[in-house]
């Protein structure tokens, strides 16, 4: 397998300074052109302004890239033929040389394997709404399960059912925490209802937590939820009922798998006016900003151990 990292991503690293991984689903396939070029653009600004290296992940043509240079993000923002790929298909995107966006399950993974510990992220997959039928399970959860790292999030997508996703993270052994919360946050809206996350006020805290798990042996990843900013929330009553609409209306057309959530985000933002797609990336920029802090605090730890 080939890893080409970006030159501010290999700087960092043989320097020891910080590094944040950044998905790329979010570009290819969770905002349209030019909206996910500018969201990128403004993402890494926040991390070089921060002095940490942002490394957004993804592969192209079978290699996989760990920190994408200016050529290669507006490829993956451009681009009509980049698939979504999940850990599972790592390994076949690789051998059939795709171009591929990677979800939370193998950004996680193909962070580990580079090294950095600490992703941000919008919202996590899970246990979507009638999984007695359809069984349709998302592989970010066994992922978290099974990959050592720290992962920023507003939650799990809306479009879930978060009672069920909460309670199976727990059941395999994610550890959940709450910035400044115990209630899991509902990804557009601050609050679910359902308060059993332990709560930290401080990237310390994260980092105090994460270094613990390791000593610990164990090799699951903390799950941090950070609610989204209450100026960009869109109140809960509004954004159920169109949920529920999207919801029946891929029932209805038969849409499954890995296509469902890109097009119930899409019903989602056309029924919000847009909304749904500010409160998209104001969540996904806000858990940017928590990340940087915390992979600062952990780049600190790590080089005070190496004194």
């Amino acid at each position: 397998m080939k890893i080409i990292y970006s030159k501010e991503v290999l700087e960092h690293k043989n320097e020891n300074l910080p590094v944040l991984a950044l998905e790329s689903t979010i570009l290819a396939h969770g905002m349209p052109y030019p909206e996910n070029l500018n969201f990128g653009k403004e993402a890494e600004s926040l991390c070089r302004s921060s002095g940490v290296a942002p490394a957004t992940i993804a592969v192209v043509d079978g290699d996989v890239y760990i920190g994408l240079e200016e050529e290669k993000l507006h490829f993956i923002t451009k681009s009509k033929i980049i698939k979504k790929i999940s850990r599972r298909e790592i390994g076949t995107a690789i051998a059939k040389r795709w171009s591929a966006a990677t979800t939370v399950s193998s950004t996680i993974t193909l962070a580990h394997l580079a090294g950095i510990p600490v992703f941000a992220t919008g919202g996590i997959g899970g246990v979507h709404e009638n999984v007695i039928r359809s069984f349709d399970i998302s592989e970010d959860l066994s992922a978290l399960a099974e990959t050592p790292g720290i992962v920023v999030s507003a939650g799990a997508k809306a479009i879930l059912d978060l009672e069920k996703t909460v309670e199976l993270l727990e059941s395999i052994g994610v550890t959940l925490l709450g910035f400044k919360t115990n209630e899991f946050p509902a990804f557009y809206t601050q609050k679910s209802g359902i308060k059993t996350l332990t709560p930290v006020k401080s990237e310390r805290e994260i980092v105090d937590v994460y270094i613990a798990n390791r000593r610990a042996g164990l090799l699951n990843s903390i799950l941090v939820a950070n609610p989204i900013l209450k100026k960009d929330e869109i109140p809960s009553g509004k954004i159920k009922s169109i949920i529920d609409h999207a919801l029946k209306k891929a029932n209805h057309l038969s849409i499954s798998g890995k296509e469902t959530t890109p097009f119930l985000l899409k019903f989602i933002e056309e029924k919000t006016n847009g909304e749904s797609l500010v409160a998209n990336k104001s969540l996904a920029l806000n858990n940017i900003k928590l990340g940087i802090k915390i992979c600062k605090e952990l780049n600190r730890f790590e080089n005070k151990k190496r004194l």
